[in-house]
């Protein structure tokens, strides 16, 4: 029997790469926990596209409910911060917390992130914050890089293939406003 792995995925198009590469050596199920997506509509339309995906990728979902306040109270004095700063830390922190407790009240024998999928995203940040929440929580994190080996590219050709909607910012507000302003 294969160890079961939960993986806090942020969009469906992410999801398809990590999946893919780890269904192999896991039974993979995906955590939808993400309270920095803003418009509420915006995460509606996120979470409603990886239960779409999951049986044709073959994982399970579990949706978190939407919880913007939490999240803009622990990002509070760092909405000028640019991507990738202080704030992304902030957030993936909070993000990782909640899945290894989630992998644990729900009998996971890891817990990951396909946000390493991301060209924009910090892979050695995300896996020091995954590092350190598995020893304060007592659960394993398997780290990830799945930019790794065209992982980006692969989740552009998934996309199309299962015809996924493709998001042009991370999912909060204060990227959304930085990607318009370019």
């Amino acid at each position: 029997m294969k160890p079961k792995i939960l993986l806090q995925v942020c969009c469906a198009p992410d999801a398809t790469v990590g999946a893919e590469r780890l269904q192999q050596d896991f039974d993979v199920g995906v955590f939808f926990y993400n309270p920095n997506i803003h418009p509420q509509s915006e995460y509606e339309l996120r979470v409603e596209e990886m239960i779409r995906l999951a049986p044709l990728i073959g994982v399970s979902v579990l949706p978190a409910p939407y919880d913007s306040k939490n999240w803009f109270e622990a990002v509070k004095g760092l909405e000028h911060e640019p991507e990738k700063g202080a704030r992304c830390h902030v957030c993936f922190y909070m993000r990782l917390q909640k899945t290894a407790l989630a992998a644990k009240e729900n009998g996971y024998d890891y817990f990951g992130t396909v946000l390493t999928v991301s060209p924009h995203k910090d892979a050695e940040l995300i896996n020091k914050i995954g590092f350190e929440i598995a020893e304060k929580t007592g659960t394993k994190y398997l780290e990830s890089n799945f930019k790794k080996k065209d992982g980006f590219k692969r989740s552009i050709e998934l996309s199309k293939q299962y015809n996924l909607y493709r998001q042009d910012y991370c999912g909060c507000i204060f990227s959304k406003k930085e990607r318009e302003q370019k």
